[in-house]
């Protein structure tokens, strides 16, 4: 069984795309949400896996059976309230790690009766013209909001805000100007997607433009490199000249640790958009909300029409519906004082349940989809392993899994990630001294870790009761022989064609490992 979170997420994206599934007309660099949801519906039409997916089924319990070594998955239909129960041999939680939405910790929310909004939550059709909006955060949802606001007729902003934060430059100017085009105007005309979609070497171009900028400055993850340094100095600048209309916001809105310490935006229009006369920006301790608005600590109301949440997820917490693993510990307690896994994948305890964008799988820089298909590879050869060599269970060891974290710990104590900042990458809602958002390397790193599971880091048991490990290789026949074709192994398709030559001198080999 495979579970999955609800389309919350809105997010621009210039990169929200399958390695298998590229498209070539996207309206804008920037994608929204609406487009790229679009497309992941198409993806799924297409490699037929809408047939397997259940909508309006949520499920909200998966209990651990012992003696049938299967989930026994309880789950709600949200359309009728019925509730019924199924057993599964595996469960693959895809639910991700922005989708359980974290309000304000504030007094007095509940109280307020004006329209209240969160960021992942937003209600398309209220009228934002001619009102009082206030608007809590400075992270990457108020980054994107701002901007989206603040045009509007009639409107009065109160932005609130306690932390600063770094606004880096737009992350796919490489790819326009690979493609001739101005990075400055992101947005994609009919005849330049026409273009992109008759041209696979140019559109090739581009991906791997924005794919290699990623990749290319994992470097500024560690203090004091020639890179972070050089970051550090652009941004600065960048961001003093934007405020130039308001300097007094400086010493609140630019930062003094390091930038990647929180998840670094690209902020088109943000700082612009604070610096307007109809634009105010609190950074006082808001104490209270109230019926009609916000009440700082320092006694000064503020009342507003519309108050918008832009205050992201709880990353740290456990799925929002109860996991009961062997000998009936919950995962709420197993990850408590934070998040545990091998791999990020897998968790001892609880046999055959994988995960997907689990505890320390997001990336600091690079892509993330590329991290998620590299992810879902791993658990399809878990599957195969499974399916294959007839195991019952399969489980990370304890050890492993404690060396993973070892390694988790190790790896962050030299990174910037672990600065003086809050950070939903970090444990205890943002406030810990462990990192559980990302993982400890770069999206390189994690693809080459990923690609060659270490069996002998897991527990197995047989479904064969004699004890015969190999009981799996049958009766000496293959289903091939009455249900195949004889020599597939002739096809040129099914060929594993070696390099001639020098293979370590060929191009296909210096371009990734080869050791895989």
């Amino acid at each position: 069984m495979l579970t999955c979170s609800r389309w919350l997420n809105k997010y621009p994206a210039h990169s929200y795309q399958y390695t298998f599934a590229p498209n070539p007309h996207w309206s804008s660099l920037y994608a929204p949400g609406p487009e790229i949801q679009k497309y992941l519906q198409g993806v799924a039409e297409k490699f037929g896996a809408t047939r397997f997916i259940k909508t309006q089924h949520q499920v909200v319990r998966c209990v651990w059976n012992a003696e049938t070594k299967k989930w026994l998955v309880r789950v709600q239909k949200t359309d009728s309230g019925d509730v019924f129960e199924e057993e599964v041999d595996v469960v693959l939680a895809a639910r991700g790690q922005l989708n359980d939405v974290s309000w304000p910790e504030v007094p007095g929310l509940d109280k307020y009766r004006g329209k209240l909004l969160h960021s992942a939550e937003w209600d398309e059709g209220y009228e934002f013209r001619n009102k009082r909006v206030g608007v809590i955060g400075n992270g990457s949802s108020s980054i994107q909001i701002v901007p989206r606001l603040q045009p509007l007729e009639g409107i009065k902003l109160s932005v609130f805000m306690r932390s600063p934060t770094w606004i880096s430059g737009a992350f796919g100017d490489a790819a326009m100007i690979s493609l001739g085009l101005d990075p400055n105007d992101t947005s994609f005309t009919p005849e330049q997607r026409e273009a992109m979609a008759n041209d696979a070497k140019g559109y090739l171009r581009m991906r791997k433009a924005i794919e290699d900028s990623g990749n290319r400055i994992h470097d500024s993850s560690i203090p004091d490199t020639e890179l972070q340094q050089k970051l550090i100095s652009e941004f600065t600048q960048s961001m003093h000249e934007k405020l130039s209309k308001k300097p007094e916001l400086r010493s609140a809105i630019i930062p003094t640790f390091a930038p990647g310490c929180r998840r670094l935006t690209p902020g088109k229009g943000y700082l612009e958009s604070l610096c307007q006369d109809h634009v105010d920006v609190v950074t006082d301790s808001i104490a209270e909300i109230t019926e009609t608005g916000i009440k700082l600590v320092n006694g000064r109301e503020v009342e507003v029409d519309a108050l918008v949440c832009a205050t992201g997820f709880r990353t740290s917490a456990p799925p929002n519906f109860e996991v009961v693993g062997k000998g009936g510990l919950t995962l709420a307690q197993r990850w408590t004082p934070h998040p545990e896994s091998y791999m990020s994948i897998m968790v001892d305890g609880f046999p055959n349940y994988l995960m997907m964008f689990g505890p320390n799988s997001a990336v600091g820089f690079g892509s993330l989809t590329t991290i998620l298909e590299s992810e879902c590879d791993y658990c399809v050869k878990v599957l195969r392993k499974l399916q294959k060599e007839d195991y019952a269970t399969i489980e990370p060891k304890q050890e492993r899994v404690r060396d993973f974290q070892q390694y988790v710990g190790a790896y962050f104590e030299k990174t910037v990630y672990l600065d003086k900042c809050k950070s939903w990458y970090r444990s205890e809602g943002g406030r810990g001294n462990w990192i559980i958002g990302l993982w400890p390397g770069s999206t390189l790193h994690a693809l080459d870790t990923w690609m060659s599971p270490r069996w002998e880091d897991f527990n197995y048991e047989s479904v064969d009761h004699t004890g015969n490990a190999l009981r799996w290789m049958g009766n000496g026949w293959s289903v091939t022989q009455t249900a195949g074709d004889l020599s597939w192994y002739l096809n040129p398709d099914e060929v594993d064609w070696p390099a001639e030559g020098k293979p370590e001198e060929s191009a296909r080999f210096k371009a990734r490992p080869w050791s895989h």
